[in-house]
């Protein structure tokens, strides 16, 4: 008989909250052995005892076969001394010290809670608030660690004698799953109605909500991290009048629909669009809408190519849609954020009947507190891979993974689809999404949410990071909550770049070719930057190439109107302003006027070298987009123009302008022959479609000619795309599809934004590299960390 021997097993990762322990104890109680496991700041801890063997087979595979949800960083095994006494338990959970385990994202329901939740023989048919170790609210609704329900908004909500057994059996798909509730025991739903808002009388708060719907109306629905705002898709009027009180101008809705085969009528599906839309995550997927398709109300999406379409993730949701047999109803609603256009998205039950007065005709509410919010994810697929182009819902708080250890930092991310960072060791939090810092409300957010995800995860920052830019109000912030700490600037195109570095696991100490297009970003001689080629790593950069300055004529109102970037553009490439060009004829003549003035005196007109002002500026020329009433609006409807042309159409060619032999100068890109180009052909009747795609074309042989250029100086083959503009797939795609020709290697991100939403990422790794520096400076060479490497 094999003599007994006892482990104490720690388990680190997403493994609280996913049916770990539960898993564990299934797993000890299978082989024979005693002991127990509990939940602990540092993770799970379980000790077993037994024979030699059964105690092998425990350890083996114990990562491997995990729960779905969990997330396994490591498992480490040692022995301690026996303690006898038989059978295996799930023991309180231990408190204190710091927290160093990891909180799971909320996920979508799962399919054994959606059979039950059909099934008119269980007790929880029709729950509002099914859920069990599999699925539901997570991050979202944890006040504290480790996770058990008192650290959860479910506190409030004793359980009833069913559920309590239900959670105390191992053999339950509810075995300490803490959100467990039942019609019993809670949470209720409940529909306001009225002005001022009171509770409806209705039996049931779903069915009365969904008749609302089918009559126009527009609801205000608290979900899991917020309130949205629906309406029926398919009603213009319903659309029209939520687009009207959102204040949303033309950037479109996202939606929600029943079931895939909805979904399939709408838009192109692929098998990676499919795997996101049915997954756990459920975020919104922007697809191609399919051609001549019945489709949803014209002001859903007016003027994109896609669609933002998610399925339900809620079993709210799926009630609200309706379940097999029920009355007809809405199978497509309108599903955005509960805000106003710019300000965070409302949580508090009391804030949402206020915010949300003159917005909601009614409100399907809840009393269960969201503690944390969060907004939903979005997605594309790019070349058959995700591009995540919101990192919130589903995904937040999951870490990354570092390739170099960063000391605790905080990054104040940027002033647009503001996202912060928290880092330490090998692992970053990227905050779920904040939203744009313009707003008083939005930095309050902010600040909540720092305070928050420093709790959960542990992270006292030492320092901190922000963007150079010093009107940027995320690096006021920083600056004003510094508090003796160091405060490292960096800039914008750099932490693009080093963002998308740290992605894909680069270790630093040899160089890529960064290709960063952008709007706006603050650069190093003041002029606002964006069509930028750096030679750069996490250290420092060299500002290899970029697009040639053009008057940027009254900063935010060139943004907004795009005909007044393709003046300035045209005026700096020499081709005047005759009346017949869509940007001229879409200028008042007053404006017109004092435009020219201003671009004549250089008044109020900072040079920028921006890729994004530049898509306004053909987008305008093309006449695609004369008012831009969200951000990269002409950029996004350009793309779609471009989508519209034939294939294999000729590029149109910018001019290379290149430094004197020895002279430290970038190389500069003309846009002169493509504008003469593009206004050549709008003159000749050729169409947008076309003007677009010749405009895309040339920027994906310009971005190869410039790299086959940066390697021949400097010896260098791998690139990364980053920034904004490479949201648009179509030119993600046609400047990889030309590197790749060209011999490179090109890095793009995936798993983080390409834009500012992935900004804290980049400067968290600038930030520890400027560290590094300081404590070790390299010889032969001044440096300036975050910045620019000038030879010594």
């Amino acid at each position: 008989m094999e003599a007994a021997e006892r482990r104490r097993v720690t388990v680190r990762g997403v493994v609280q909250g996913v049916g770990f322990r539960p898993y564990v104890y299934t797993r000890a109680t299978t082989l024979g052995l005693a002991g127990h496991v509990t939940n602990t700041p540092d993770g799970v801890v379980a000790e077993v005892e037994g024979s030699p063997s059964a105690v092998a087979a425990f350890c083996e595979r114990l990562a491997a076969d995990a729960p779905p949800l969990a997330v396994v960083d490591t498992v480490d095994h040692r022995p301690v001394p026996l303690a006898g006494g038989a059978g295996f338990t799930i023991i309180a959970s231990r408190t204190g010290g710091p927290p160093r385990t990891l909180v799971s994202p909320d996920t979508a329901t799962c399919a054994d809670c959606l059979a039950e939740l059909a099934d008119p023989a269980d007790r929880r048919h029709r729950h509002p608030f099914i859920t069990c170790t599999h699925c539901g609210p997570r991050f979202t609704i944890v006040t504290g660690l480790p996770y058990d329900r008192a650290h959860t908004t479910m506190a409030r909500f004793p359980m009833c004698p069913d559920c309590a057994r239900e959670y105390a059996d191992p053999a339950d798909r509810r075995f300490h799953a803490q959100p467990v509730a039942c019609p019993a025991c809670g949470p209720r739903l409940s529909l306001l109605t009225g002005r001022p808002p009171r509770r409806a009388a209705a039996a049931d708060p779903v069915a009365e909500a969904r008749r609302l719907l089918a009559d126009g109306a527009v609801l205000a629905v608290k979900g899991l991290g917020g309130y949205h705002l629906a309406c029926d898709a398919g009603n213009p009027g319903a659309v029209a009048a939520l687009r009207r009180r959102k204040d949303r101008g033309d950037k479109p809705f996202a939606l929600m629909a029943r079931d895939l085969p909805d979904v399939e009528r709408l838009a192109e599906l692929g098998p990676e669009e499919r795997q996101l839309l049915t997954g756990a995550v459920r975020p919104i997927v922007l697809l191609r809408r399919r051609a001549c398709a019945p489709g949803p109300a014209d002001a859903v999406a007016p003027g994109s190519p896609d669609l933002g379409v998610m399925l339900p993730y809620t079993p709210v949701h799926h009630l609200l849609l309706g379940l097999p047999g029920d009355p007809p109803g809405p199978r497509l609603l309108v599903m955005t954020s509960g805000n106003l256009s710019g300000e965070p998205i409302v949580t508090d039950d009391a804030e949402a009947l206020e915010r949300l007065a003159g917005l909601a005709d009614a409100w399907l509410t809840h009393d269960r507190p969201i503690h944390v919010p969060c907004d939903d994810s979005v997605v594309r697929v790019c070349d058959g891979e995700p591009l995540v182009l919101r990192r919130s819902r589903g995904y937040a708080p999951l870490p990354l993974p570092l390739p170099l250890p960063v000391p605790p930092t905080l990054a104040a991310g940027g002033d647009l689809k503001n996202a912060f960072c928290l880092g330490e060791g090998r692992r970053a939090w990227l905050s779920a999404h904040i939203g744009d810092m313009d707003d008083l409300a939005t930095q309050d957010a902010f600040a909540h949410a720092q305070r928050q995800l420093s709790a959960l995860t542990g992270v006292a920052p030492a320092r901190i990071a922000a963007d150079r830019h010093p009107g940027y109000r995320s690096t006021r912030w920083a600056r004003d909550h510094a508090e003796g700490r160091p405060l490292v600037p960096v800039q914008h195109h750099h932490a693009h770049i080093a963002s998308a570095l740290a992605e894909h696991g680069h270790g630093g100490g040899r160089r890529v070719i960064g290709v960063a297009f952008d709007g706006t970003g603050y650069g190093d001689d003041g002029a606002v930057w964006g069509g930028e080629i750096l030679l750069a790593d996490y250290a420092g950069y060299t500002r290899f190439a970029h697009l040639a300055y053009v008057p940027l004529p009254g900063g935010d109102a060139s943004v907004r109107r795009p005909y007044r970037m393709a003046l300035s553009h045209l005026r700096a490439a020499g081709l005047g302003r005759a009346p017949d060009l869509p940007c001229v004829a879409a200028c008042p003549p007053d404006e017109l006027r004092v435009l020219e003035t201003q671009l004549e005196r250089g008044l109020n007109c900072v040079p920028t070298s921006s890729m994004g002002r530049l898509f306004d500026a053909v987008s305008s020329l093309a006449g695609v987009c004369q008012y831009s009433g969200y951000e990269a609006q002409a950029a996004v409807e350009l793309e779609a123009a471009a989508l519209q042309a034939p294939p294999g159409g000729r590029a149109y060619a910018f001019g290379l302008r290149l430094p004197a032999p020895g002279a430290a100068r970038p190389v500069v890109a003309d846009p002169a022959p493509v504008l003469a180009a593009a206004v050549a052909d709008v003159r000749a009747g050729a169409g947008r479609p076309l003007v677009a795609s010749r405009f895309h074309a040339a920027v994906a042989v310009l971005v190869a000619d410039l790299c086959v250029l940066a390697r021949a100086a400097h010896g260098l083959d791998t690139v990364a795309l980053t920034g904004g503009v490479f949201c648009n797939t179509l030119l993600s795609s046609a400047c990889a599809r030309t590197l790749r020709a060209r011999g490179f290697t090109v890095l793009r991100q995936h798993r983080v934004p390409p834009n500012d939403g992935g900004l804290a990422l980049g400067q968290l790794m600038v930030a520890a590299a400027a560290a590094t520096a300081t404590e070790h400076p390299p010889q032969g060479e001044a440096h300036v960390p975050g910045g620019t490497r000038q030879s010594a």
